[in-house]
């Protein structure tokens, strides 16, 4: 008997149509009802699926707990991060072998001149080592736990931290006395992410949300005072944009932040008056986004403000501070095709990233010339970004470096030599070698005739990649110009070392090529996304790379909508596809406002509520409408009952739709997590290795 035969039958959702009218078209939704998340029947349903996917996957328990084994191995589990330096301190987090979560750490500076991070011992603690956080004291009783807000306070004194313990993003603030260790009466519940201390340490800003969940007010809470007292400093009553605060690096103001997917403004507010006024940089302006750092060149207090007007791939400009609106003089044109990413700017110079050619690189930004003096690394495919930087005055700078086959690096770029100095490499234990591994990038016409960059990695010991047909693992994502980088997996590791090739389609939505990369893949031109993966699918398969049989798709989130479109398209290219917190009942989120986040949206997908041609665009592509009478391939959907970005109910009703078609397809809802998933490294490690299990299942290699 096969496993098939054996296995108890899939749950069946009840069928209670209800019907969807807009535009003059009807939708009839049989599984609507799903939505009801506190319905005991829902939950009675999920817990259901979640039996079933037990069920259909036990078989692959001992090669999901190889796998994980594999990681764990391969993971130098009690380990520390490289000191960063703040005031007199290094900071630092520690892990420790058998313990989920990060230790948050700090120890003293040797003397006020000292730039070289203190060799520290992963197994031991050091002189005057002080334990600021311990998230395994914190998850304690917790199935569920993540920092949203930690910071320290500049004079050291104080710790700031928001907790949420459901996965809804929700947090909670609280703040402790560093000197005595104990926590402080302060307590600010249901906050959003990135709460800052005011530079002397009096104060904190937070931001708050609103019913449909999206971070709307800024708020400032006196430390010691009640909260029900706390001023608002910030509202935001448009429901198409966002609201964050944070410090400029000099301390010199408070950035109030507003944006949407195609526009932004900015206020500032006067750092030692943070009750005053705030005054707008740039009033906004439909399609334009902007963003400003302080600086001080000449003894004048600058901006420098990075923007899109009439320059598709961004300009930098500097603006005098006080009259931000007034004369611009450009520092970094406009350059078709080199997308400016952003300015960190520091008191003697600044950093400025930027893409190009498909990568990201870093040029240090000379204040008195406007050079820009790019970083070179030897690889062909790389990721480089800033590290963690919190410093005004530094002589070195914190860089982040990692590739398919390189494993995550940290370097000081010492700016008086030009030196890039190695301060840590991730360790890889088992005798990883880089040499044993290739990385390299191929090109897919499209349908269209534009050329799709495709990443490729392999282990070279099972020959070249394209020498002989072999399993894929196919990644894409194309939205929001989120770029996927050539970044290091240890997990990832088990699937090379077994004969797969990793690939990822840089699919246009994505930032990989630019701003008009972007562009080419939203709204009206969102199926390009999809064609795209379709096409380098079809090109892998048909220069030999692969096999329809020996190829797997992944994405999540927004690259889940793209596994729900490409499985409607092509399912023939496909064995099996991953989704992973996938949006693919994305017409029904998208016309509802009250939603989460669903007004923000629709500059990225359009207003179908409102605009009859956005409505018919949006389901001709929408997943769960275009489920078919076809031969799809395994499908697995993973999603967490907490979300609130994704809601669960979307692969729900997506998986009971596939079955009425006969789909293999299993959907596993974790109970108590959110939109990134489960918490904690082991777990995160386990819910990895059961992806994994089953996408070598479906990929022939199960072992």
């Amino acid at each position: 008997m096969t496993l098939e035969e054996t296995a108890s039958a899939a749950p069946v959702a009840a069928v209670r149509p209800t019907v969807r009218t807009h535009h003059g078209d009807e939708f009839e939704d049989r599984y609507e009802w799903l939505r009801a998340k506190e319905d005991a029947e829902v939950i009675a349903h999920l817990e259901a699926e979640n039996a079933y996917t037990r069920e259909r996957t036990a078989h692959l328990e001992p090669l999901q707990t190889r796998i994980f084994d594999e990681i764990k191995s391969r993971t130098l589990e009690t380990d520390l991060s490289v000191p960063t330096r703040r005031g007199e301190w290094w900071y630092y987090s520690r892990t420790r072998e058998g313990r989920q979560y990060g230790i948050q750490c700090r120890a003293p500076l040797a003397s006020t001149d000292d730039w070289t991070p203190p060799s520290l011992s992963p197994e031991t603690d050091v002189p005057g080592e002080q334990v600021l956080l311990d998230g395994n004291v914190e998850a304690e009783g917790h199935d569920f736990f993540s920092l949203g807000s930690f910071e320290v306070s500049n004079d050291g004194d104080r710790m700031l931290y928001g907790v949420d313990v459901a996965g809804d993003e929700r947090y909670t603030i609280r703040v402790r006395d560093l000197i005595t260790g104990e926590n402080l009466a302060d307590e600010i519940p249901g906050t959003f992410a990135g709460a800052s201390f005011s530079p002397d340490g009096r104060f904190i800003v937070y931001t708050t949300v609103d019913d449909a969940w999206r971070p709307d007010t800024v708020w400032l809470h006196e430390i010691g005072t009640p909260v029900e007292g706390d001023g608002k400093l910030f509202h935001e009553p448009d429901e198409r944009y966002w609201v964050g605060a944070g410090f400029t690096r000099s301390d010199r103001y408070l950035v109030i932040g507003l944006g949407s997917s195609i526009t932004s403004e900015e206020w500032l507010v006067d750092a030692t008056d943070l009750r005053s006024e705030p005054r707008v940089v740039w009033p906004r302006t439909e399609g334009v986004e902007y963003e400003s750092e302080h600086a001080v060149v000449d003894g004048e207090d600058v901006l420098y403000i990075l923007h899109n007007q009439d320059a598709l791939d961004f300009e930098l400009v500097r603006v005098a501070a006080s009259t931000p609106a007034g004369d611009r003089t450009v520092v970094v044109a406009h350059k078709p095709g080199e997308r400016l990413l952003g300015l960190s700017t520091f008191r003697d110079w600044g950093v400025l990233g930027y893409r190009r050619g498909g990568l990201p690189r870093l040029g240090l930004f000379d204040y008195s010339t406007n050079a820009v003096d790019e970083l070179d690394f030897d690889e062909e495919l790389y990721a480089a970004g800033l590290g963690g930087n919190p410093e005004w005055a530094p002589p070195i700078l914190r860089v982040g470096y990692g590739s398919f086959v390189t494993p995550g690096t940290v370097y000081d770029y010492e700016v008086a030599s030009g030196d890039l100095l190695l301060r840590k490499r991730q360790p890889v234990l088992g005798g990883y070698e880089p040499d044993d591994y290739a990385q390299a990038r191929v090109w897919t016409t499209a349908q269209d005739g534009t050329q799709v960059p495709v990443s490729l990695v392999w282990k070279k010991s099972f020959g070249d990649a394209g020498s002989a047909p072999r399993p894929v693992h196919l990644y894409g994502y194309g939205s929001y110009e989120h770029s996927i980088e050539p970044g290091f997996s240890v997990p990832r590791l088990s699937e090379l070392d077994r004969g797969v090739i990793f690939a990822v389609a840089h699919v246009r939505g994505g930032g990989e090529m630019g701003r008009q990369w972007y562009e080419d893949g939203k709204l009206l031109a969102k199926r390009n996304t999809f064609t795209d993966f379709v096409d380098v699918a079809r090109h892998l398969v048909d220069a030999g790379y692969t096999t329809p049989a020996q190829l797997v798709a992944e994405g999540g989130s927004a690259g889940g909508l793209l596994m729900g479109a490409v499985a409607n398209l092509a399912p023939e290219l496909f064995a099996g596809i991953l989704a992973d917190v996938p949006f693919v009942d994305a017409l029904t989120t998208i016309l509802d406002p009250s939603l989460p986040l669903t007004v923000i949206e629709w500059d990225e997908w359009g207003d179908p509520l409102h605009n009859p041609d956005v409505y018919a665009y949006m389901k001709s592509y929408s997943p769960y409408e275009n489920v078919r009478d076809a031969a799809y391939p395994r499908i697995l959907a993973v999603t967490s009952l907490n979300d609130t970005r994704v809601l669960y109910v979307e692969p729900a009703k997506w998986v009971a739709r596939l079955r009425e078609v006969g789909a293999d397809a299993l959907l596993k809802c974790e109970m108590v997590a959110g939109h990134g998933g489960v918490s904690g490294r082991y777990n995160t490690w386990r819910e990895r290795a059961f992806e994994l299990a089953w996408l070598l299942e479906v990929l022939g290699l199960a072992d």
